[in-house]
């Protein structure tokens, strides 16, 4: 075992995401994460699970081997050797920590295809542990708190209820598998070996606390992005339609949109893929205001929520803290949200507006209202910029990280 000595600011910082390309809005966190710690000064290493998608990295090394929870029974009893903490992951990760030596271990999502064990290994080794939550694992064993389409906080006070349930894709084999893993990486466990967990919103430090983790470990950081240069255009300069970001599957409310959008006659484009995609695009292909985009590349999104009169995020589950919602308002770009989540945090009466999940016909109301308040000049796009750049800058986000590193 080695003792870091007291530095009033880490050298090395090991960041560890399950995956390591931009994959979800987690990936994305965790890349910028290296780039912000290293352009600071910082030595970075990662570590993550193989898979073909990664990014080169050098420390790729050290990744464990990739798991599947579908296939052969051989590759079905890995998984689960994963989930457990036990096997390759433990050699891996243990030679990473003997060779790289952190003074902090910043976890992400590690649930399943790395483990939680890892907190556990870099405690025992000295270094700090903190760990930025990107969803509801650690409360909800099928991570979004949604059940049968609806909210569901159940696991909060019995996991069991995830097996009773078949919360884990209908599947009962799936679900008792989520509740071992609950069971086994319990709060009492995992708060012994992690200093501090991030909570990007307030909205899921509540959650954390509710079921049952110590307020005094929960702190509350934005998440941040890499701000592009491009000054907010005006009204006049802006397209005429406005956007929907994001993923197109059941909790993000992507029909309760299309639904209130096929009666507005202003027109929708919808960037995103996902497994509601190809049945979506059919259901609207005579609603000649409604376009789908595919997935788009990054500086594609960024542009095209740039020329937005707005954008709409209309979902259904406990959002956290949406990049969607960030990106476009650091593109000068207003955001007609959900009242759900971390949502109402980021949303105010000169950036946007509110409605209520899953309601079509308030919604369509909504989108009736944001046009008509931006063609009454009632958003100052310049100002939603720069408080928006201010609010997610990297700087802001690293000075707070200090603190608790």
């Amino acid at each position: 075992m080695y003792v870091n000595k007291p530095r009033t600011e880490p050298k090395r910082v090991l960041v560890v995401n399950k995956f390591y390309y931009r994959r979800g809005g987690d990936c994305v966190y965790t890349l910028n994460l290296e780039q912000m710690l290293r352009d600071h000064g910082h030595e970075v290493a990662v570590f993550a699970m193989q898979y073909p998608e990664n990014l080169d990295s050098p420390w790729s090394v050290y990744f464990p081997r990739e798991v599947s929870f579908q296939g052969s029974l051989g590759q079905k009893v890995h998984a689960l050797d994963r989930v457990l903490g036990r096997g390759d992951v433990r050699d891996c990760f243990a030679r990473l920590l003997r060779d790289f030596r952190p003074d902090v271990v910043h976890l992400n999502n590690i649930h399943s295809y790395l483990s939680p064990v890892l907190a556990e290994m870099a405690k025992r080794q000295g270094a700090k542990v903190v760990w930025t939550l990107h969803d509801y694992k650690l409360i909800c064993p099928s991570y979004s708190c949604l059940r049968d389409g609806a909210v569901c906080e159940e696991c909060f006070a019995d996991s069991r209820a995830v097996w009773k349930r078949r919360c884990m894709k209908g599947s009962i084999a799936a679900s008792a598998v989520a509740y071992l893993e609950a069971r086994r990486w319990n709060a009492g466990r995992i708060q012994r070996s992690v200093d501090a967990f991030v909570c990007p919103s307030r909205f899921m430090a509540r959650k954390m606390e509710q079921g049952g983790y110590d307020s005094r470990k929960l702190t509350v950081i934005s998440n941040f992005i890499n701000i592009s240069p491009l000054p907010a255009l005006d009204y006049q300069h802006r397209g005429d339609y406005y956007c929907y970001v994001g993923r197109l599957s059941p909790e993000k409310g992507v029909e309760t949109l299309l639904k209130a959008a096929s009666g507005v006659k202003m027109k929708l484009l919808v960037a995103g893929s996902g497994p509601l995609f190809a049945e979506l695009k059919e259901r609207y292909a005579d609603t000649s205001h409604i376009t789908f985009l595919g997935q788009l590349a990054g500086g594609a999104v960024a542009e095209l929520l740039r020329q937005a009169r707005f954008s709409v995020v209309p979902s259904e589950w406990y959002e956290n803290n949406p990049f969607s919602i960030i990106e476009s308002l650091c593109a000068g770009t207003p955001v007609l949200g959900a009242d759900i989540g971390g949502i109402p945090e980021l949303i105010d009466p000169d950036n946007g507006r509110l409605f209520a999940p899953g309601d079509a016909p308030t919604l369509a109301e909504r989108i009736r209202e944001m046009a008509r308040l931006g063609a009454d000049g009632h958003f100052d796009y310049t100002r939603i910029q720069a408080d928006a750049r201010q609010r997610f800058a990297a700087d802001a986000h690293y000075r707070a990280l200090l603190k608790i590193y």
